[in-house]
């Protein structure tokens, strides 16, 4: 489900040189498609701020608009087609991560390699299969192995005040997601009214688990007041304080929150799994390294990369970027960090035509304001990759214009419903504070693939989203009075600082 803020919450893209292409029939005088970007590109929210934008015959490469298109721009979550193709490209398609249990000396080991997809079902299946093999005790410490990646959990620069919120969740090699959009190190607060005014709020975690604790401050309030609730989590505690109000007889709501140290949190979730299914551990629960002899008990292996690549793109999963990034990593210099796996990422890049000189990367996802790249390098990367195997794969995983659901849609699907884009555009948005993008494929009126690229910079108020939809739209349709008029009856989408699902994880 693409979430939205329900309450307010308060709870808080150089080209590949090939043969000479036949012109397609359809053509629109580069002066009207100018006349008519530059007058979308006028609106007064723009004024003093970086603007980027090109489009491009994806065919022949062919420039039919260029604004600015080798400035250098910070790309918000646009970031993501740089590191989804170099994953593609680099991993494979059929790339999947492994959890992995074992038993030796006495020690129950769990080793993870960075699956986000792993949920409580799935350490319950673990520990299932422990329970199986007639192990009802485990003398020893469970010992949660993460170390296929390092224990670097955020990239540096990310804002700290982001850090509670889900969509700026710790990486780790062991981690655990509440929910089927593979939320990965996050937990899921519900939050209820009390049986009557006055009373305590009702609060459960989704999953169970002690690694969490919870300071319950909140109140039900009078029937019909306004929700005033707040849940927070300080950096470094694992504390989440619980404040405000919700009135009597209201809706149950919930909010995620990320939890500090997804390792011991996904090993807290089994070690409860295990018990539940009969089986003891005796000792602590520990972070360790996995030695040699260990018996292999289980193994959970997860969907592959060409699948994944769906909730990744579509819901613009900020960890799953950064994860992919640590395998990367891991698999070009057998280190899983970011060090290791952004230069691999860069020199992927390269290989797909894309001047590297131009790009900076200093996370996969796009949460850094230390990326930049220009319009005219994204257009390049989504012009190139059309050339490679598993090009239709990750073309389907990109969000589509105005398809509901979330899984097809995903951050575009409440945008441009009933125009000319809508099942026709295929793009990645891309949005942060002062900071937003659209940047993808749509075909004209005659069929023609065009690859367009809008990043905007430095403007004045929330995220102009309608402006992005009014250049795809008049890309879609060929006419600049069909853009006007179709999105003219619509108000602006999501103009606030992030992505559709990034905000806070609340569930109305």
């Amino acid at each position: 489900m693409i979430r939205n803020v329900g309450i307010s919450l308060l709870l808080g893209a150089s080209l590949l040189m090939g043969g000479a292409a036949a012109v397609p029939a359809y053509a629109a005088p580069a002066g009207e498609l100018a006349d008519d970007l530059d007058a979308i590109l006028k609106d007064e929210r723009l004024q003093g701020a970086t603007v980027d934008v090109v489009v491009r015959d994806a065919e022949t490469g062919g420039v039919l608009y260029d604004r600015n298109g080798d400035g250098r721009v910070t790309p918000a979550s646009n970031n993501k087609l740089q590191t989804s193709a170099a994953a593609f490209g680099i991993l494979g398609p059929g790339y999947r991560f492994r959890t992995a249990v074992g038993v030796k000396g006495g020690d129950l080991y769990l080793k993870g390699t960075g699956d986000t997809t792993m949920r409580a079902a799935e350490y319950d299946r673990l520990a299932a299969a422990v329970a199986a093999k007639g192990i009802t005790r485990i003398k020893g410490d469970l010992v949660a192995d993460d170390t296929w990646f390092d224990a670097k959990r955020t990239p540096a620069d990310w804002d700290p005040t982001d850090l509670q919120y889900a969509y700026a969740g710790q990486t780790s090699a062991l981690t655990i997601s509440p929910n089927d959009d593979f939320d990965a190190g996050s937990i899921e607060i519900s939050l209820a009214p009390g049986a009557r005014e006055g009373a305590p709020v009702r609060v459960g975690l989704t999953p169970e688990t002690d690694v969490v604790k919870i300071d319950n401050k909140a109140v039900t309030g009078a029937p019909g007041s306004a929700s005033t609730l707040e849940a927070n989590r300080a950096n470094g505690s694992n504390t989440i304080v619980i404040t405000g109000s919700h009135p009597a007889g209201g809706e149950p709501t919930s909010v995620l929150r990320t939890v500090e140290g997804p390792t011991l949190y996904a090993a807290d979730v089994f070690r409860k799994a295990l018990k539940a299914h009969g089986v003891q551990v005796a000792g602590a629960t520990e972070r360790g390294r996995t030695p040699r002899g260990v018996k292999k008990i289980a193994t959970r292996t997860s969907m592959p990369l060409s699948k994944l690549a769906t909730p990744y793109l579509k819901l613009s999963n900020n960890v799953m970027a950064e994860t992919l990034v640590k395998s990367i990593g891991r698999k070009v210099r057998g280190k899983g960090t970011w060090e290791a796996g952004l230069p691999a990422i860069t020199a992927h890049l390269g290989r797909l035509g894309v001047d590297t000189s131009q790009v900076t990367l200093t996370d996969g996802s796009g949460l850094s304001r230390g990326n930049f790249t220009t319009a005219t390098q994204l257009t390049t990367l989504l012009r190139n990759v059309r050339e490679r195997p598993w090009f239709s794969t990750w073309y389907n995983a990109l969000p589509i214009a105005g398809r509901p659901d979330p899984m097809v849609g995903g951050t575009l699907a409440e945008r441009m419903r009933d125009t000319a884009a809508a099942g026709n555009v295929h793009a990645k948005t891309g949005t942060m504070t002062g900071v937003t993008g659209l940047s993808g494929y749509v075909k004209d009126p005659d069929g023609r693939t065009l690859v367009f690229s809008s990043v905007f910079n430095g403007y004045a108020g929330g995220a102009p989203k309608d402006i992005e939809d009014k250049i795809a739209v008049r890309l879609a349709t060929g006419d600049d009075d069909d853009a006007r008029t179709t999105l003219r009856r619509k108000a602006p989408v999501n103009g606030g600082d992030l992505e559709p699902t990034w905000l806070d994880g609340v569930r109305p």
